[in-house]
């Protein structure tokens, strides 16, 4: 397997997915099942694991605070269920993918699941836990919800193997935090919306600064920069093997099949708040 054809396939893989996050038809199902957009946004993703306690849901999510999930949580599992959330995620994206407009034919749809299925059926999910709760998921009959679910699976493995990597490299998880803005590639809004405190940030800068990765102010040094883009490398490395069943042929297929999704999501306005 090519390198930049694993790290293209997954970003792919993240973007096609992401969306049922910020879409209003997400907002609309969390106040239909009686429960707010931030407890939304974790029960929804950790629907697949059960009525998690807020401890696992802090180990799983592993660049929030625990005072974030603390905050999100109470009252959840005694408003609604995880079958419900599961059910309700379905709705969301199975509503915000008839709302835009997805240039995938059937036959394409078909296409991709050909390449996803035996990648998913394939993956060893030891260690992986949000992976493993989503490949557990009954799929659902629309096809295009179904490949969103094979798509979430896939983006849930890589996220739990990154994790591992940043464990195994000793980054924390408000490290972590502090790395992605750094680099530039996150805004430092990120703190805030993880709930990480200025002690705890300004923690995680002197730890990091400690190693050279990064300057007084959090940018990152060159040094800092060199270790990040590591992470990530070993991270694509551990993911390699999953497309072996398919090969380079197969994943750069797939990159191209399902890229309709975000493009679609994006014009939207989907992630104007982003921005």
């Amino acid at each position: 397997m090519t390198p930049k054809i694993v790290r293209d396939v997954h970003m792919a893989i993240n973007l096609a997915h992401r969306f049922v996050y910020f879409v209003p038809e997400a907002a609309k199902e969390c106040a239909t099942l009686g429960i707010g957009a931030r407890g939304g946004y974790f029960g929804i993703r950790v629907a697949p694991l059960g009525a998690a306690s807020n401890e696992v849901i802090v180990a799983t999510f592993y660049n929030f605070s625990p005072r974030a999930v603390a905050a999100a949580m109470p009252g959840v599992w005694e408003t609604t269920t995880p079958e419900a959330l599961q059910a309700a995620r379905f709705c969301i994206v199975g509503n915000a993918l008839s709302r835009i407009e997805v240039a995938m034919s059937d036959a394409e749809i078909a296409e991709a699941r050909a390449i996803i299925d035996p990648v998913v059926a394939g993956l060893d999910l030891a260690g992986k836990p949000l992976a493993a709760g989503n490949a557990a998921i009954e799929l659902p009959d629309d096809p295009l919800v179904a490949l969103w679910q094979q798509i979430t699976v896939v983006r849930e493995w890589r996220g739990d193997a990154h994790i591992a990597v940043l464990g195994f490299n000793e980054v924390g998880p408000c490290d972590c935090n502090v790395l992605q803005v750094g680099s530039g590639r996150a805004p430092m809004s990120l703190a805030a919306t993880r709930q990480w405190s200025e002690e705890e940030w300004s923690a995680a800068i002197a730890r990091l600064a400690g190693l050279g990765w990064v300057e007084a102010d959090g940018r990152l040094t060159d040094a800092g920069a060199a270790a990040r883009d590591q992470i990530e490398l070993d991270t694509d490395r551990l993911c390699t093997p999953i497309w072996n069943v398919v090969g380079d042929t197969g994943a750069a297929r797939f990159n191209e099949l399902i890229s309709p999704i975000h493009d679609a999501m994006a014009a939207a306005g989907t992630y104007t708040a982003l921005v």
